[in-house]
């Protein structure tokens, strides 16, 4: 039986600070949280249909504690899939801006919401803080869809248990009225795409990694 070795752990936490690059992706966010000169609609009428369930945001909000909890059991766990899901998310959140700006999207919230109770106040809260724009492809459905895939290489309660939360908190986009139909098909699509693309390029870059020469004209072969 292997353990691992100071220098290990070491090197996992460094990689670690990768993550940085996610909340500094997402502050360009707000700037593109905004109507431009056209707005357009994806509701449809399933979409109407559609029940708000304001306890839905518990989920909803719990979606950053779990985006940070997956990539980082993911870096101890397995660095390869570490490194293909934070590239695919990243990349993710690239793409999403750019339709952003090219294509502005917004969903219509709840008139008749009330003002009392901690549920209501937590929807209040998500609410104020960000627009009914930035809607399609949905960022909470393409990284919750991304954490999903990245989770196969643990054991099978945790695989599970991340595969349950994903599927909760991709729901509460629609329950609470923050995204539609549109916006859930386009994340999980554009999450499914960027997985597979980010799995190339990691596999890439381990190969040429494993080629560089060494010293005295040696070269690294690969152990796959």
């Amino acid at each position: 039986m292997t353990h691992p070795t100071k220098q290990s752990f070491l090197s996992t936490w460094l990689s670690l600070l990768w993550l940085t690059v996610v909340p500094l992706l997402y502050s360009f966010y707000g700037i593109l949280n905004h109507p431009t000169e056209h707005v357009y609609s994806l509701v449809t009428d399933l979409d109407r249909l559609t029940p708000f369930v304001p306890s839905f945001i518990i989920p909803y909000v719990l979606w950053y504690p779990f985006i940070a909890s997956v990539l980082i059991g993911l870096a101890f766990k397995d660095r390869t899939a570490y490194y293909r899901t934070l590239l695919a998310l990243c990349g993710g959140l690239i793409l999403s801006y750019i339709v952003y700006a090219l294509f502005q999207t917004a969903v219509h919230r709840p008139d008749n919401l009330a003002q009392t109770g901690v549920i209501n106040h937590l929807v209040w809260l998500v609410y104020s803080n960000d627009q009914p724009f930035n809607c399609f492809p949905s960022i909470h459905v393409l990284t919750s869809y991304l954490m999903l895939r990245g989770a196969m290489v643990f054991g099978r309660t945790i695989r599970w248990a991340v595969t349950a939360m994903s599927i909760v908190i991709i729901a509460s986009t629609l329950l609470v009225k923050q995204h539609v139909l549109a916006d859930v098909v386009g994340g999980i699509l554009a999450g499914e795409l960027l997985y597979r693309s980010a799995g190339i390029a990691v596999s890439y870059l381990r190969g040429h990694r494993n080629r560089l020469p060494l010293k005295g004209g040696e070269r690294h072969v690969s152990a796959e």
